[in-house]
């Protein structure tokens, strides 16, 4: 296809386990892409072709494949359903046109179906519905439409009627061209309207009708004055509404017995093209530019989709906004402005690739092995082209330090999380220059696990999980003086230095300040750096339970020193025995970080999330309005958070979801140190034995 206008850009997205992937697979086999159903509980889809799919029965990424049917090209665009993995499924629908949001018929609407909904609806996306699982015992098609209306606004319209119901669904009744389609053996045949459907199929039509009309002035008017409404007047008024998200029709379908799926293609052709939409901006420094969906124009593209292979390099899956993408050229990443020679073009289906040689704009497909380009960059044929802004992922949610099994596999360990967390953008890793651990944080602990499980399998490196640290830090609440003396004779030039030093508290967040006040030559000024390292490395090593010392003036005063035995070393030691000793008659305490906390739940959950809260030391601060949500202001310590995810799952039913961030440090209740400071105690015991 090189006419934009004939391409049809398609996300299915939903909660997990609404059968997305099933129909995805009914839908290549009903466009003849595939000669057989494959089934997600074998391992046979061609989306779910990753051995941890495979292993899990879920998606737990995009699955790409292009199909052709009635003189149209789709992209369609099998997403996760799973919270754990829905950065393909953010990332999908910056590039789609439409949302094809897929429903278990007998759960109705579930909290992934209402989070991706709005997520569509910030883009402005077309949205479209489908009923999946109608041969499910308890499916029930009205009251499907009924929730999903109170869900998403009485814009939600059947397009489409089941022909029986749960285990003798067997077809659909197209509202549109009011025909209906029965299915046996896997084969669908076209007939006439059931006669025990057709007064149902009459009001159906009729309450279409009048949705689309009541976008459209000309057809209002016909529709009013009682005239005939022809079949190209209503299904253009209709695309029109489903473009402008005015409509969101409602289809019928059991993917996995194959009913429904290939008459779902007639709702997909009144789906907006790439060349219906409103132009896409993207940022030129700080002026906007529009993209014209145009091949003619330079070619600019936007990586959606990357994957990390330790064979083949990086494969990254893009979509052209503008001009047209040939194999073999020269393009700019934008980020940077540095170029990548684009080899071998490709359309990805499943696993498989189809080797292209041009894309044009609103196409998508893929190229491998660019030396540097990520998700989120932005592709152009010229420099200076503009970039698409960054997408926005939502933070992690859970942390865990990360180690080698194996002793010198550390690198291996860090170069493989960082292929990893390239192919996953809500999969974040950092090294805690406080505590030294390799952190790793994702959605989940099941996001993290596959996250391992890959390292293995992928790039041979085993690795151990445990609960980070939390990285407390120590300071003190008065002031004291200590006399810091270090003496050492063994025969020969011995060591000696002797520091007086007062210590006092700093307002928090201000740091560490040394203040030099000697006078008299008390100290020579070139030991006076060796005790301030000494007071340095005595900090980093903590008084309490071994975290750093933070917020503190030290003033050196006073001292003594020797002519011949007096060095930079002798000093450093008697900074940090002074040091030591002055914290300890100051009052030492712990400090622990409190973040600030925004939890976002529905309204029935907000009284078992405040009492959580409250029972996790956290300091509530109100709640706000969200959607169909509330949002839960709290502070609350970190060291009470790091199995908060799994506990509002559980709260909420997998509805609930929060992000948060440090907000400061505060003191340690003193019931809590002192179990803090015997574990520190502990942990150094059992490390100098082994």
């Amino acid at each position: 296809m090189n006419d934009p206008a004939k391409i049809r850009n398609i996300a299915l997205v939903g909660h997990r386990g609404t059968g997305k992937t099933s129909l995805f697979e009914a839908l290549l086999f009903g466009a003849g892409a595939v000669t057989r159903l494959g089934s997600v509980a074998d391992g046979t889809t061609v989306s779910d072709w990753d051995d941890d799919e495979k292993k899990r029965q879920m998606s737990l990424s995009a699955g790409l494949a292009q199909v052709d049917h009635g003189g149209l090209s789709y992209n369609l665009v099998d997403t996760p359903g799973d919270s754990s993995f829905l950065a393909d499924a953010i990332a999908s629908l910056e590039v789609v046109e439409t949302a094809l949001m897929v429903v278990n018929t007998v759960l109705g609407v579930e909290v992934q179906t209402e989070r991706l909904w709005d997520r569509a609806a910030e883009r402005g996306l077309a949205r479209m519905l489908v009923c999946n699982m109608l041969d499910r015992e308890r499916a029930d098609f009205d009251a499907a439409v009924a929730a999903l209306q109170e869900a998403f606004g009485a814009q939600v319209v059947a397009v489409q009627l089941p022909i029986g119901s749960e285990h003798d669904f067997s077809g659909v009744v197209d509202l549109l061209s009011m025909k209906a389609y029965t299915y046996a053996d896997g084969k669908g045949s076209e007939g006439e309207v059931p006669a025990e459907l057709a007064d149902a199929a009459a009001a159906a039509r009729e309450k279409l009708i009048d949705a689309v009309a009541s976008t459209d002035d000309d057809l209002a008017e016909k529709y009013l004055m009682e005239e005939e409404i022809t079949a190209d007047e209503l299904n253009a008024a209709f695309a029109a509404a489903v473009a402008t998200a005015q409509i969101f029709p409602v289809a019928c379908v059991a993917a996995t017995a194959g009913i429904g799926a290939d008459r779902l293609f007639d709702v997909l052709a009144l789906a907006p093209s790439p060349a219906d939409v409103p132009a896409r901006a993207v940022l030129d420094g700080e002026d906007s530019v529009e993209l014209a969906c145009d091949p003619s124009r330079p070619a600019v593209a936007f990586v959606f989709k990357t994957l990390a292979d330790p064979f083949s390099g990086h494969v990254n899956v893009f979509r052209v906004f503008q001009g047209t993408m040939n194999s073999d050229s020269q393009l700019v990443v934008a980020r940077d402005g540095h170029k990548e020679r684009v080899g071998q073009l490709l359309r990805p289906r499943g696993k498989e690739n189809k080797p292209v040689d041009a894309l044009v704009a609103g196409d998508i497909g893929a190229v491998a092995k660019l030396k540097d380009v990520v998700t989120g960059d932005t592709l152009t044929a010229e420099a200076g082209a503009g970039a698409f802004p960054p997408i926005r992922f939502p933070a992690p949610l859970m942390s865990f330090a990360i180690t080698a099994k194996s002793k010198g596999e550390e690198d291996k360990v860090i170069s493989a999380l960082r292929r990893l967390s390239e192919e996953d953008p809500m999969l974040e890793v950092h090294r805690d220059e406080q505590t030294g651990e390799t952190i790793v944080g994702g959605m989940s602990q099941v996001h993290v696990e596959v996250t391992v499980e890959r390292m293995k399998r992928r790039f041979g490196v085993e690795v151990e999980l445990k609960p980070p640290r939390v990285p407390y830090r120590e300071t003190i609440k008065g002031t004291a003086k200590a006399e810091g003396k270090h003496k050492k004779q063994t025969g020969g030039r011995g060591q000696f230095a002797d520091t007086w030093m007062q210590v006092s508290p700093r307002p928090r967040g201000e740091g560490f300040e040394f203040v030099d006040k000697i006078v008299g030559g008390a100290i020579p000024r070139n030991f006076i750096p060796a005790v301030e390292k000494g007071v340095a490395a005595a900090m980093a090593e903590g008084f309490l339970a071994g975290y750093p010392v933070v917020d503190v003036e030290v003033q050196l005063y006073d001292g003594k020193h020797h002519p011949v035995d007096s060095s930079d070393m002798a000093f450093q030691i008697a900074g940090s025995i002074g040091f030591k000793a002055a914290v300890e008659k100051a009052q030492p305490v712990l400090l622990e970080p409190i973040m600030n906390v925004e939890i976002t739940v529905p309204e029935e959950n907000v009284g078992d999330i405040i009492g959580d809260l409250n029972a996790r030391r956290g300091r509530v601060l109100g709640t706000t309005p969200r959607g169909h949500n509330n949002v839960v202001g709290a502070e609350v310590p970190l060291a009470e958070m790091l199995t908060y995810a799994p506990d509002l799952t559980s709260m909420t039913g997998g509805r609930g979801d929060y992000h948060m961030e440090l907000l400061r440090y505060d003191e340690v209740p003193a019931h809590l140190t002192a179990k803090i400071v015997e574990q520190a105690r502990q942990e150094k015991e059992d490390a100098q034995k082994s």
